[in-house]
């Protein structure tokens, strides 16, 4: 199993005795995601969370036009769910899929619930990861609505920065709110400036 990133992740926030390294080892599921394979998918309730061992997710909603609107990319080491439905127990507005091949642990709500009962330091690890995703979302909000797309690039660029080479440019741009077509001006205007 890929439990040793997992207990590393968890680690940087609190600590875990043995026996509970292993609860939580053995609370996870292990499983192998193909490029392009659906995870969760708009309208079911999602009732996990995962944790990427290798490869990259991206969290997404369709608008009524079609276009993909990326919410989130978790590239390895980074965590990802629809939060509102898991913990609503209600249909989810996004989507989960993967952008390359992925290796992801995963763990079910019930399964989560009952070993906050039995490590009360999980509940602090798990509001960690809440708090620090709620303030990347609150600054990535106040960047759509006062940031230039160039300067929203320029944050992509700080905040993911494995990803710039590996994603293609559509994802980035349905990431920070531009075409595709807009997105290759926007780079070739700035490459010509540079030069």
């Amino acid at each position: 199993m890929n439990t040793f990133q997992l207990l590393q992740n968890i680690a940087k926030h609190i600590q875990l005795s043995e026996t509970e390294q292993d609860s939580v080892a053995e609370a996870f599921n292990s499983s192998t995601i193909k490029k392009k394979q659906v995870l969760v998918q708009e309208g079911s309730v999602h009732h996990f969370t995962s944790f990427v061992v290798s490869g990259c997710l991206r969290l997404y909603a369709i608008d009524k036009n079609g276009y993909e609107h990326i919410l989130q990319f978790a590239p390895t080491g980074w965590w990802m769910g629809d939060i509102r439905s898991l913990l609503t127990g209600e249909p989810g507005a996004l989507n989960i899929d993967a952008l390359e091949d992925s290796v992801i642990m995963t763990i079910e709500k019930s399964v989560l619930d009952k070993l906050y009962q039995s490590i009360p330091a999980l509940e602090r690890f798990f509001r960690i990861l809440a708090e620090n995703s709620l303030a990347t979302y609150q600054h990535r909000l106040i960047d759509n609505l006062s940031l230039a797309a160039a300067d929203r690039y320029k944050n992509f660029c700080k905040r993911y920065p494995t990803l710039i080479e590996q994603l293609p440019q559509k994802q980035i741009a349905a990431y920070i709110g531009v075409t595709p077509e807009f997105m290759s001006k926007m780079l070739a205007h700035k490459q010509q400036k540079n030069k």
